[in-house]
């Protein structure tokens, strides 16, 4: 087999189209068929069920699947590192981050590394906590920053920031107290909206109520949302109280639009961690940007 059925392959089993995969590989559909026959029958396995709706993968073709994958990926990484006449040639850092060190942390720490390598280019993914464990462990990111550690693969977590997860409720009068029992009360009665299941916030925050004797499952969850400015929002038009980060409504609690208070008698401490695959071979910017994260936060 070589690399060029294997890029067949795998684009045929995306696009679930010969045709498709012909114009997006700039070949002729013949030729496509041509690489996907030569594979079955070297690996004498057939790697795609054929119907009239389409072509999708075998369990043998699932199989090759996550294998030509990571090989199509490791040829891209050799051509990064290497450019004309063996020279490096530079790549994309490609950084997958949770909604909170996306929009909190990575700004500064990417204004610290373009100074120190300017030549380096980056790509930013927002996704959630869930998400970037993913991409680290297919390796659809090199670097990535989460708010909770999800066990996937072979991530590799290192702590980089404490974060403060805070009870938000609207600014009337009947939030005003502030002792423990108070909170403890409202989160267990009142509307609460919270953020998706593949959040870090939310994973952490389940992990704090649960010491606090409170289930997650049992609370008058009001909705459930993604984005956490529509969720402050919510809050402060009287919807519910939520749970988030601090660095997310310091502003809009210092400005009295909405009151904070305390999670648990750790104060809603979590870890807002740097996460890579350490088995992985990198880009040698993946590197410089873990030392430059250190360099910052270590």
């Amino acid at each position: 087999m070589n690399l060029k059925q294997l890029e067949a392959f795998v684009a045929v089993a995306e696009t679930k189209s010969f045709s498709l995969t012909a114009k997006q590989l700039f070949i002729t559909q013949p030729t496509v068929s041509a690489h996907i026959a030569a594979l079955e029958k070297e690996l004498n396995t057939c790697l795609f069920v054929r119907s009239t709706k389409g072509v999708a993968l075998s369990d043998d073709g699932k199989e090759l699947y996550a294998y030509a994958e990571q090989m199509l990926e490791l040829e891209k990484k050799i051509r990064e590192r290497f450019g004309k006449n063996g020279r490096f040639a530079g790549g994309v850092l490609r950084i997958a981050a949770s909604t909170i060190p996306s929009q909190y942390l990575l700004p500064d720490i990417m204004a610290q590394f373009r100074k120190n390598h300017p030549g380096e280019k980056l790509k930013v993914f927002e996704t959630d906590s869930a998400g970037v464990a993913e991409m680290i462990a297919s390796h659809k990111a090199d670097v990535g920053f989460a708010g909770t550690k999800i066990e996937k693969g072979n991530c590799t977590y290192i702590p980089v920031y404490q974060d403060e997860l805070v009870v938000i409720t609207p600014a009337s009068e009947r939030f005003k107290e502030s002792n423990a029992d108070a909170v403890v009360k409202w989160l267990r009665e009142e509307p609460v909206i919270l953020r998706e299941e593949g959040s870090g916030t939310r994973q952490e925050a389940r992990k704090i109520l649960r010491q606090m004797g409170i289930d997650m499952n049992e609370m008058n969850v009001a909705a459930v949302m993604e984005n956490q400015e529509t969720i402050r929002r919510s809050v402060e038009s009287g919807m519910g109280i939520s749970i988030l980060s601090d660095l997310a409504v310091r502003d809009a609690v210092e400005a009295g639009r909405i009151r904070s208070f305390p999670l648990g008698k750790t104060g809603g401490k979590r870890e807002i961690c740097l996460v890579f695959d350490r088995s992985y071979p990198a880009l040698p910017g993946a590197d410089k940007f873990i030392r430059t994260v250190k360099e910052i936060y270590l």
